[in-house]
């Protein structure tokens, strides 16, 4: 039982300050916020940046860190005498291989630097001129709220985070609740592996972000911002604090309040974000109740992607008509990630519903001879290099059995083992499954181990039961890890039998 004065949230927070999860620190953390050391104990244990305290290399595992040596570059500096971590995804596929070094700083290896668009007149332009006028917010305060959400709908902007939800229902569904205790939050957890479009936007465009945050909370009455970011974005941190910083004056009616992640991939489901933030582990709610009607502190919620709140300030200043408009076979410029076989990896905004082929032009072209791609991160699975042609959108990807997801697109080329490929995307599932659902905690070990042991020996055999297993997992889960975790293997085995013969 809590005690009544108990602070539950600065769980989290105080472990982090005190170096991790040990005796002492858990003692300490116990005194200070009246929450049984337990529970202390069982919160700071599902958090990969808390539980082993002590400095050390991270080392991204992610699909294209894979392609690009990363069992190599753990071997080296293993052998260099250096304490060395493999962790699930670090954000930098573009870079890989990526890691980070002991004080959290990023380390790579690339030979090249990230590319992005160059200046355009897309709703984000990342490489464009940064404005500091805060005048869409302006502009906004002169208009009634319906108006706003009305542009948001004639825009027809999506939730760019993964689900693709129009983003006007969330706002009028807020505003139409009684509680006027209300909040917004920014989702900038990014961590799918091939993921990094929302590392670059606050990086290059925090105002945007900012802005667009400061607009959501004027329109659904709201003075407490918070943006939840993953921990292992050192330098996004400070280009937050830094944007914050400047603009305090055109923001100084809202209460902003940065929260760091601490190495949970399942925070990113919103509803796992508001458990992190309440000081919990980070597993994902029942729906309903939705955020929006019971959210953060059990008040009604806005929880929006990064790329979704940036596009506000340009639809307000150009209107719904003009966004939606920008779009080729759905609304919208989207930013699209690419990494692995392709000439220049990096940030792509393009017109939501370019081809593959379209966006490979834009990042310089292929390596070698492409075979597959990973068209919206682990979740999305793997389609055969035939779909070049296929709209990278919401409707067509999911008729194909694929999804767009957050848009993190990897290259594949022939020098690849898909089976392999399939085997680095499902250890990600395992390692990143809360363990809420029995489905998805005992599934995603056990199709892992089945491809290893597939991959080890070659017998098909080892995976006669992964479809059945797979199924449960998506039947049974609570929420899109579980339902998706298979889809890496269920892919690679439909587009590439040939991958999963019997091997010598």
């Amino acid at each position: 039982m809590q005690k009544p004065n108990a602070n539950r949230e600065k769980i989290i927070e105080l472990l982090e300050h005190a170096g991790g999860v040990t005796e002492e620190s858990v003692r300490e953390v116990h005194q200070q916020t009246g929450i049984a050391e337990a529970d202390i104990w069982g919160t700071g244990l599902f958090y990969t940046l808390l539980r082993e305290p002590g400095k050390r290399i991270r080392l991204c595992d992610g699909l294209t860190c894979q392609m690009f040596g990363a069992d190599s570059l753990a071997n080296e500096l293993t052998d260099a005498g250096k304490m060395v971590e493999r962790v699930s995804c670090l954000g930098q596929c573009d870079l890989a291989p990526a890691s980070l070094d002991e004080d959290m700083e990023l380390v790579t290896y690339a030979k090249h630097q990230t590319a992005i668009s160059p200046p355009n007149e897309f709703a984000m332009n990342l490489a464009g001129e940064v404005d500091l006028t805060y005048s869409a917010l302006a502009k906004v305060r002169a208009m009634a709220p319906e108006d706003v959400i009305s542009a948001l709908e004639s825009s027809g902007l999506q939730g760019r985070g993964g689900a693709g939800f129009p983003a006007h229902f969330k706002w009028t569904s807020v505003r139409q609740q009684s509680v006027t205790e209300r909040y917004v939050i920014c989702n900038a957890d990014e961590a799918e592996p091939g993921t990094f479009k929302d590392r670059e936007l606050i990086l290059r465009q925090t105002h945007k972000m900012l802005e667009g945050l400061a607009i959501a909370a004027w329109v659904i009455e709201a003075k407490e911002i918070y943006i939840y970011i993953r921990g292992e974005y050192t330098n996004e941190y400070r280009a937050i604090e830094r944007a914050l910083g400047e603009s305090k004056d055109a923001l100084k009616e809202f209460e902003f309040t940065i929260v760091k992640g601490h190495g949970a991939y399942i925070c990113g489901e919103e509803t796992a974000l508001l458990e992190s933030l309440e000081g919990k582990r980070g597993m994902p709610r029942l729906k309903p109740p939705y955020p929006t009607e019971s959210g953060f502190r059990g008040k009604p919620s806005l929880i929006h992607n990064v790329e979704t709140i940036a596009c506000v300030p340009s639809i307000i200043h150009r209107g719904g008509d003009w966004f939606r408009a920008l779009g080729k076979t759905e609304a919208g410029s989207k930013l699209y990630c690419i990494s692995g076989h392709v000439v220049a990896p990096g940030v792509y905004e393009l017109p939501l519903g370019v081809s593959l082929d379209e966006l490979v032009e834009a990042a310089g072209g292929y390596v070698g001879n492409p075979i597959a791609f990973s068209p919206g991160g682990a979740s999305s699975g793997f389609l055969p290099i035939t779909e070049r042609d296929l709209p990278l959108d919401y409707k067509h990807l999911a008729d194909a059995g694929s999804m767009l997801g957050s848009a993190g697109v990897v290259v594949i080329n022939d020098t690849v083992d898909m089976a392999k490929a399939a085997a680095w995307q499902l250890e990600f599932f395992e390692r990143e499954s809360c363990g809420q659902c029995a489905p998805c905690r005992i599934g995603t070990q056990y199709i892992r181990r089945q491809v290893d042991q597939y991959v080890q020996l070659g017998d098909p055999a080892s995976l006669e039961m992964t479809g059945d297993v797979g199924w449960e997992m998506e039947e049974g889960s609570i929420c899109g890890l579980g339902m998706v975790a298979a889809k890496p293997l269920e892919s690679a085995r439909k587009h590439f039998p040939d991958a999963f013969k019997t091997r010598d």
